[in-house]
């Protein structure tokens, strides 16, 4: 009976010291830590068919004849189970301080606007969602630029690179600290009015839910996913650019071969040599992964906020 009291009084201890620790942390560290659970956990649900769309995206060998599941097939038969993961981890290293300084900056610029323009109603989801995306986007690019060349690799047995370390010494060998955010400016263009729709569409949505409905969980996952397919519609052909940017390499000296001027430049040159319909490629695979990406990364932020005791935001009036 005492042992049982021991294990009662100590689990209890535990618990308090956890919540002592949790209060003790300021909002902004608690929103921080909530994004960059929910990044990774999202990231990794779908980090196969993320693998199949950028070797859709960057045209390597036939995957695009393929199509989805015997490209996926092909990647295990070839490369084994850990194959679909391959470019997870650096994704993965990338997305946990991306989503967590997405989440934490959307927070702390939304309260800013509201603070400021208290009349400006759900716009303010809009302007923060985008001054957010950039934020996070221009901490940690060159991570997501890591990332792409890893999965770019595919079968190849001669493979350059070997882990994240590895691909920024040869790209900063080849090109300096500019090669290291290459295709950034398509990324900009592209971020800015996909995470300002993203959180948009996803408060709006919830702001219209019933009061029966507005904790259901199917209600929250379905709000994200329709957020983010209406956010990737708009600004995926900026996102292949951004793909076959990332994974072009210098010209070498004594050659013909020219890299991009910059976006516009590029996405002439994919329309112009490759057909506009590349500049959809993968688009397809990218609606598959975006729904349950979107989705859990946003009902994974909002249990994660509940867990650490986050109080409810003051809402912006209605316009």
């Amino acid at each position: 009976m005492t042992g049982q009291a021991e294990l009662n009084l100590n689990g209890a201890s535990d618990t308090k010291g956890v919540v002592l620790l949790r209060d003790s942390m300021p909002i902004y560290m608690r929103e921080f830590i909530a994004g960059g659970i929910a990044g990774g956990f999202a990231k990794t649900a779908v980090a196969p068919l993320e693998r199949v769309k950028i070797l859709f995206q960057t045209r390597l060998g036939n995957f695009q004849s393929m199509g989805i599941l015997r490209s996926l097939r092909h990647i295990h038969k070839t490369e084994g189970f850990w194959g679909l993961y391959r470019g997870n981890g650096a994704a993965v290293i990338r997305i946990v301080p991306y989503a967590a300084l997405h989440f934490m900056t959307y927070e702390r610029y939304r309260q800013w606007l509201v603070d400021k323009c208290p009349s400006a109603g759900p716009s303010v989801h809009l302007f923060a969602g985008s001054l957010a995306g950039g934020t996070a986007v221009l901490c940690t690019y060159p991570l997501d630029l890591a990332r792409t060349r890893l999965a770019y690799q595919a079968t190849n047995p001669h493979a350059t690179y070997s882990d994240l370390g590895s691909v920024f010494q040869s790209v900063y060998r080849q090109s300096g600290i500019r090669g290291l955010y290459r295709g950034l400016c398509p990324t900009l263009y592209g971020i800015l009015p996909y995470a300002g729709l993203k959180f948009y569409l996803y408060e709006s949505l919830q702001g219209h839910l019933s009061s029966e409905h507005e904790n259901s969980l199917f209600a929250k996952l379905a709000c994200g996913a329709v957020a983010g397919l209406v956010g990737q519609t708009f600004t995926y052909p900026l996102d292949v650019v951004r793909r076959q940017m990332q994974v072009q390499p210098a010209p070498a000296s004594g050659t013909q071969e020219k890299a991009f001027k910059g976006t516009l430049d590029a996405l002439s040159s994919v329309v112009r040599n490759q057909g506009w319909k590349q500049t959809f490629s993968g688009v397809t695979i990218n609606y598959l992964k975006i729904v349950p990406s979107v989705a859990i990364g946003f009902v994974v932020y909002d249990g994660m906020k509940l867990w650490l005791g986050i109080p409810p935001r003051r809402r912006p009036q209605k316009e």
